[in-house]
């Protein structure tokens, strides 16, 4: 796909990884709809740089833990461009909760926010993506091919995000194609100790942390790669290998 003028949504754009994800694709000349719920400060820093680097870029605010919101976006975006030819799902939350200490309310939001509203918001998209031979990129994670303990409701909802991704790609082929990135050791949690850092970096074979740069790089290869559908692309310095 040739990204120049083409028309992207990226969920969770307002920060830390999806803010990369949207600017990445400004950077290739791509029109940005800008997702975010609460990250407002952050959304509007991402449509102002996106605007210095000549594209057109505006602001969508939905709480996407609400199904129908998540169906309604992409109607939105597609209303205000007159088109809509990428979906970037990057919106998401990370809770560190035990098995004792996960609740049905916990396990609900996570599974609404980091899987439910991925296939609503590909549901709504659907007629302009077909129109346009369009692509979906999903953000799952490390943690959803290896199991993390103290993450038990974020691994399994990953884990969901890269089956939803092959049973999509199967379901909107030829016209669609949908694949997914899933990062490492990228942009740790903000409330890691120094120490939690250096070991996650001497414990990845690449001996360093990754970057939102890096899932970036992926990201604009899915979507110029025309023959690739139903993949789940690792970016996680070698963390699976070890």
């Amino acid at each position: 796909m040739e990204l120049a003028s083409r028309v992207a949504l990226v969920t969770g754009g307002g920060r830390r990884v999806g803010q990369a994800l949207a600017l990445a694709l400004a950077g290739r000349g791509m029109h940005l709809a800008i997702h975010y719920n609460g990250s407002a400060e952050g959304a509007r820093g991402t449509m102002d740089a996106a605007r210095k680097l000549g594209v057109n870029a505006e602001l969508f605010q939905a709480d996407l833990e609400d199904p129908e919101a998540a169906r309604r976006l992409p109607t939105e975006v597609a209303r205000r461009f007159k088109r809509l030819d990428v979906l970037v799902n990057s919106a998401g939350i990370m809770t560190m909760a035990t098995v004792e200490e996960t609740t049905p309310e916990l396990w609900d939001q996570v599974m609404a926010v980091n899987l439910r509203s991925y296939f609503f918001t590909v549901q709504g998209a659907l007629p302009w993506l077909r129109e346009a031979k369009g692509k979906v990129v999903n953000l799952a994670d490390v943690g959803g091919l290896e199991a993390w303990p103290r993450y038990t409701a974020h691994c399994v909802s990953k884990a969901g995000v890269v089956m939803l991704t092959r049973t999509l790609a199967l379901a909107l082929a030829p016209d669609i194609t949908v694949n997914a990135i899933a990062p490492g050791a990228v942009l740790p949690p903000d409330d890691w100790d120094d120490a939690a850092r250096q070991h996650l970096a001497r414990t990845t074979p690449l001996k360093r942390l990754g970057s939102a740069e890096d899932v970036a790089g992926a990201l604009l290869y899915l979507l110029e790669a025309d023959y690739v559908t139903g993949d789940t692309l690792v970016v996680d310095g070698g963390r699976l290998i070890r």
